[in-house]
């Protein structure tokens, strides 16, 4: 072969090359930034509460941390390439399922259900594609990729939480408006001073999207129950009222004058408007509905409001009630959201679904077929359930093991809080301690923005680490992790009207974050070198999974509890334990620095 044929076949090669592996990375980070992302996201502009995105999405991260108990049976089943095709067109299905089940009365629990399936087949698309690459090329190509294959999968990460999610913002913004929460309070101390008030100037015109403005956002309601007779008059009224300028379309009823004087719970009034003059003909039904807190406080007049470019600016009523048996301070929030923001989000999903359908296709070309990439049962002697619980043993020899594990686990303990909450404090109203962000707004901030910022942060901390070893850089990279969530604490203290300072504010952050988040994954290197690297590996990122997982679970919890302001200074104090931890791991001084070097 002449000196010219091998330029021309080492120059396809590396076109073959470029072909695949920038795409199926890419592949790998798009299912896992819908599954663990984007649905907080969706859940979050579908009504459901913190405390349920935070415990339930958080079941999610459940099959990163136990793939290493099903990965050898990609090793010993078909070829690695068949189930990366499988599990790329299995993938489309489920996130059609998802768009099919959004619009269902109890879309919380089957779009769950589809999530779950496709956080499994997520999980196993990415071990087959790591083992894939092993096969698909040569030691030296593997390592020129190594850099490409993290930049493509952060790449993944800013389409799936950025791009995606400013479709779906775009598409509420066409087909719905942005949804109001107001807080409701039982209170035992006040006495009911509510009146209803028709303001006789008629709603201005605000900047930004088309949104729903809820008037009071904070509604505090005396538990002294009233008259039957005092109660009727304000629901007729307000029902009168939202007829006669066209929010409701039902008859109006004759009320039910049998018991006036008997005692019932007291009532609230919440005012509606729109932000802007909606385009001519369009029309928008709102749903006031309970989003979370006591069910005992109900909406009874005003659920479902009709507004159009003749009304957007008359006020529409909405009569909140209280069941008589409360008697102590009791709080519930609601929401008034579009019937079409559902819609929105079930066009995005169906989207998703095509374009995984497209990369199942694309890879069934231009994905190579190595003679290497056979059942692992056909290339050893030993069986492959010995291999398989010889390894695991193997792992929980190691030094210090217990130590390791723990720090693991621990290493993220405050920033995955921040990570699981932080989408849902950019959305919540700025009166429920958020910063009233549009879904538009929060996928460019932390999409793009944030993104960006961690992909930085991961490339400056690979450099650094090269250049002076692991160890040496320990504590900058955790103090670099948690430190920087202190601006959350100015967010949620002051929460800034300026755009730019959020901006600022997400960068630095997640810059942190990245730069940090690289001693981890360095560490699990070490951590894995042996003679079942890859599977040491596996486990070492389920324990860091697990370590991301049971903090994500509780975290919606304890902020509903101590609301936003005091969350983040938690989150401070929950990074302690991985400092102490860090000072008592096993680590080799040069690590990083004489690997790489040699490589």
């Amino acid at each position: 072969m002449t000196s010219q044929e091998i330029n021309i076949e080492k120059i396809e090669k590396t076109r073959s090359d470029w072909g695949w592996v920038p795409s199926l990375n890419f592949a790998e980070g798009f299912a896992y930034s819908i599954v663990a992302l984007l649905s907080v996201i969706m859940y979050k502009r579908m009504g459901i509460s913190n405390a349920d995105i935070a415990l339930y999405t958080s079941w999610l991260y459940l099959p990163w941390v136990i793939k290493p108990l099903w990965a050898p049976l990609v090793d010993v089943l078909r070829t690695k390439r068949y189930w990366i095709l499988v599990m790329q067109l299995l993938i489309g299905c489920g996130l059609a399922g998802v768009g099919l089940t959004i619009p269902m009365p109890d879309f919380f629990q089957f779009t769950m259900i589809f999530f779950w399936i496709l956080a499994f087949l997520s999980s196993t698309h990415e071990v087959a594609a790591d083992g894939f690459y092993l096969f698909g090329l040569r030691e030296s190509r593997q390592s020129y990729f190594i850099g490409f294959r993290s930049a493509f999968f952060r790449i993944a990460i800013i389409v799936g939480q950025g791009l995606i999610v400013l479709l779906a913002g775009q598409l509420e913004s066409t087909l719905s408006v942005s949804p109001a929460e107001f807080k409701v309070v039982a209170n035992p101390n006040k006495f009911f001073e509510e009146t209803i008030k028709v303001d006789s100037v008629k709603a201005k015109e605000l900047s930004g999207m088309l949104r729903v403005i809820a008037k009071p956002t904070y509604v505090e309601i005396s538990t002294r129950p009233k008259t039957k007779e005092q109660v009727g008059f304000y629901k007729h009224f307000a029902k009168s009222f939202n007829i006669m300028n066209g929010f409701s379309r039902e008859m109006l009823e004759l009320p039910d004058t049998t018991g006036m004087q008997d005692l019932v719970g007291n009532v609230g009034i919440v005012k509606f408007v729109l932000s802007k003059k909606p385009s001519e003909g369009s029309e928008y039904f709102i749903n006031v509905e309970f989003l979370e807190g006591h069910e005992g406080i109900k909406v009874v007049e005003g659920k479902e409001l009709r507004f159009t470019d003749k009304n957007w600016n008359k006020p529409a009523f909405a009569v909140i009630q209280l069941d008589s048996t409360i008697a102590k301070k009791t709080i519930s929030v609601f929401t008034a959201r579009s019937q079409r923001i559902p819609l929105a989000w079930m066009i995005t999903f169906f989207i998703l679904a095509g374009l995984f359908v497209l990369l199942f296709i694309y890879h069934r070309l231009v994905l190579p077929e190595p003679d290497d990439d056979k059942p692992a049962g056909n290339k050893r002697s030993s069986t492959p359930g010995k291999e398989f619980f010889r390894s695991f043993a193997r792992f929980f020899e190691k030094k210090k093991i217990i130590l390791i594990i723990l720090f693991l686990l621990f290493y993220n303990f405050g920033s995955a809080q921040i990570v699981k909450l932080s989408i849902p404090f950019m959305m919540d109203s700025r009166e429920l301690g958020g910063l009233g962000l549009s879904t538009s707004e929060v996928g460019l901030i932390n999409g793009i923005v944030g993104a960006a910022a961690i992909m930085l942060g991961g490339i400056l901390g690979g450099i650094l680490v090269y250049r002076k070893g692991l160890k040496s850089l320990m504590m900058p990279m955790l103090i670099a992790l948690n430190a920087p969530n202190v601006v959350y604490v100015y967010l949620a203290w002051f929460q800034p009207e300026i755009l730019w300072i959020t901006y600022a504010c997400v960068a630095v952050e997640s810059f942190g974050y990245g730069f940090g988040l690289t001693f981890l994954l360095m560490y699990m290197i070490n951590v894995s070198d042996g003679e079942y690297r890859t599977s040491h590996y596996a486990l070492a990122s389920g324990f860091m999974a697990l370590g991301m997982m049971i903090p994500g679970m509780f975290s919606g919890i304890i902020q509903e509890a101590i609301g936003y302001k005091f969350f983040f200074i938690w989150v401070l104090v929950a990074a302690i334990p991985g400092f102490i931890l860090a000072k008592y791991i096993p680590l080799e001084y040069q690590f990083g620095k004489k690997k790489l070097t040699e490589k």
